[in-house]
């Protein structure tokens, strides 16, 4: 049989024309030429984008970050383990995207949106962008309205606003995690959606969080993204991003959001790690030449967006961990210039008792006033100026010299107010709460009560104030404002609490032994206390002993007249 070539032609021609191009599956497929320490080299996506997603055999995920001449370095999610090389890879043509949407609240989920805990399956609807671009400074407005964070060391002098990005650093163990958790507790009834990315840390301890915020009622509305330690780094790298898509979500529908990173400091070491994995260049400290730019494009994410935008507002709290509380570090230095200011919290005020333990000369809010109740500017303009200044008074006092008066009693004022900004764990305060301490503080009403009594006398009076005088403190828990009306119905209630409690010291700093108040005079002779007196007792103990004097004089002078007229 002779075989015409121009018939083969003709042949192919027709069977070409006659083919189905929309049933035909194209798709750009290479191979993996070496893995390893979940890093994988692949050869022949050459139009792979970057951060575009791969699929390899066994379900796992390549995300492409290196794209070379002749390859693509890949890092992967998944049981990595099991590819080997010469097997197959397909490009997917879509960029990593996370799972999104209001199914995530409660739940504690892994950076790719799949469930942690043992509350079955998410079926989200709606995926988000891992990496997105920031808005830009016309699609923003300024920070003005305030996140409560029901600290009162933190609401009254670094002030943090909805949309802003503030820093808390601070060594190991000096209750970094701390404030993060109350910050979430104290707006577990308010429209703040919380997502705490736990990044490099134990799987117990991430658990433990998740039960703290589950007894608090604060985890309804609250996602945990999780990226434990003995994860692979290109999940750790990705947990933050992560986290982010899934507040920007709520960010979008105008809602507003609080990402909290804990902590960036491990995450730049997994970006470290698979950098260098991936043979790119190493830098300072080893970090390769964009670790700036890795949490830069992360945080210039959080924003107060305008109204056209909707003005939903993404608020992030990163936290990095320092060595020996070095803040001029590479890694503490670039995220303190990227965010809006930093909450520094130092291990030796944490070991002296001071809880939260926040050092307020490096501590600084760039929102400040801006982002502050009305209420809490008026009461706690002075303080922050007032403890620096006891910090500084402090540090001389301890050479021992004589003191005049006047420093002696900025002392006094200082101990007092570093107690009373004292906050046990976990007991976030209302704004009204929290600026009646500070106001019996600044307005020199603790300084008739010792130190060690502080606490309690704060306790008290809030007490106090609930039973006898709640309208006030819902006034101004309600307005966020302090009246002319209010703060003196406010004095007035302070100065009877201090009387009926006992002051130890009078107006001029005298101590007071016991039984020479009013309060006590008054109850030894079987006398109601005058309600308004907020006076020390101190004269009116000495003219009762003086008529008593005096009645001891007429009665002898009385006998001595009996006694002549008998003579």
């Amino acid at each position: 049989m002779e075989i015409n070539p121009d018939e083969i032609a003709s042949i192919l021609r027709e069977r070409i024309e006659g083919l189905d191009t929309d049933s035909a599956d194209l798709s750009e497929v290479g191979t993996v030429l070496e893995i390893g320490d979940g890093i994988a080299r692949i050869h022949g996506v050459d139009n792979c984008m970057s951060l575009e997603m791969l699929e390899l055999p066994h379900d796992v995920v390549g995300l492409a970050l290196n794209l070379e001449e002749d390859n693509v370095g890949a890092v992967l999610f998944g049981d990595w383990d099991k590819v080997s090389e010469d097997d197959t890879v397909k490009r997917t043509g879509k960029l990593l995207e996370i799972p999104v949407g209001e199914e995530l609240l409660g739940r504690l989920v892994d950076p790719l949106g799949r469930p942690l805990d043992d509350k079955g399956d998410i079926n989200t609807t709606e995926t988000r962008s891992a990496e997105h671009k920031a808005p830009g400074v016309v699609h923003r407005q300024p920070v003005v309205e305030p996140m409560q964070t029901g600290l009162k060391a933190i609401d009254s002098m670094i002030p943090i606003g909805r949309g802003q990005r503030e820093l808390i650093i601070g060594d190991r163990q000096t209750g970094k995690t701390a404030i993060a958790i109350d910050t979430i507790i104290n707006n577990r009834d308010s429209d703040l959606v919380c997502i705490y990315v736990a990044i490099g840390q134990r799987m117990s301890t991430v658990v433990q969080v998740m039960e703290t915020l589950e007894e608090n009622g604060a985890m309804d509305n609250t996602i945990i993204v999780a990226a434990p330690a003995d994860e692979a780094a290109p999940i750790k790298y990705m947990a933050p991003y992560a986290g982010c898509a899934m507040g920007e979500h709520f960010l979008y529908q105008g809602k507003h959001a609080l990402c909290i990173y804990d902590d960036l400091s491990k995450h730049a070491a997994a970006y470290r790690q698979m950098s260098l994995l991936l043979r790119r260049p190493p830098g300072r400290e080893a970090y390769p030449g964009d670790v700036f730019y890795l949490h830069s494009r992360l945080l210039e994410r959080a924003v107060k967006l305008s109204d056209e935008e909707g003005g939903g507002s993404l608020t992030a709290l990163p936290v990095i961990e320092t060595q020996a509380g070095d803040i001029s570090a590479y890694i503490p230095t670039n995220v303190i210039s990227i965010t809006d200011g930093q909450i520094f919290l130092e291990s030796d005020l944490f070991y002296s008792g001071v809880r939260p333990a926040i050092n307020v000369g490096t501590s600084v809010s760039r929102v400040g006033g801006n982002a502050q109740t009305k209420a809490m500017k008026k009461v706690a303009s002075q303080l922050r100026l007032d403890l620096s200044q006891y910090r500084e008074l402090e540090a001389f006092a301890q050479f021992g010299s004589e003191l005049d008066p006047e420093t002696q009693k900025q002392l006094a004022r200082g101990e007092r107010m570093v107690e009373a900004l004292n906050q046990k764990e976990r007991q976030p305060m209302p704004v009204a709460e929290q600026v009646t301490s500070i106001f019996a503080g600044t307005a020199g009403y603790l300084d008739r009560i010792k130190t060690e009594r502080v606490t309690e006398f704060l306790g008290d009076l809030i007490s106090r104030l609930h039973s006898e005088n709640k309208d006030l403190l819902d006034r101004i828990n309600e307005s966020g404002d302090l009246s002319d009306e209010d703060e003196q119905a406010l004095a007035k209630s302070i100065e009877q609490m201090v009387d009926d409690f006992g002051p130890d010291f009078d107006e001029e700093g005298n101590p007071l032994e016991e039984g020479e108040s009013d309060r006590v005079t008054r109850r030894e002779e079987g006398e109601e206390p005058e309600s308004s007196s907020g006076e020390t007792e101190s004269g009116d103990g000495d003219s009762g002993k003086a008529g008593d004097a005096d009645e001891s004089e007429a009665d002898a002078e009385a006998e001595q007249e009996e006694a002549g007229a008998t003579a």
